[in-house]
């Protein structure tokens, strides 16, 4: 499980603050560890009624980057740094 603050980008709003993510795939401990992140170049992507994101993990998973869309949105750039 891996925790990190995530900001989203929009057309013209720059850079902005949004809620946290925390991921954890209870069943692929080796693709998310439980006391861990992901590693370097793994690809994680959700769809659901809370909108949906494709994400992928750099520098021993302590940030991602990728894009993200939530309900009634467009798509914008997403991006996190770990936290825990």
């Amino acid at each position: 499980m891996a925790t990190y603050e995530t900001e989203i980008h929009t057309g013209g709003g720059g850079w902005q603050p949004d809620e946290p993510l925390t991921l954890s795939l209870a069943n692929r401990t080796d693709v998310v560890p439980e006391n861990g992140a992901p590693s370097t170049g793994t690809t994680v992507s959700w769809s659901g009624d809370a909108g949906n994101g494709t994400v992928t993990f750099f520098d021993n998973g302590s940030s991602f980057q990728g894009t993200a869309q939530f309900p009634d949105e467009g798509p914008v750039g997403y991006r996190g740094n770990r936290v825990d």
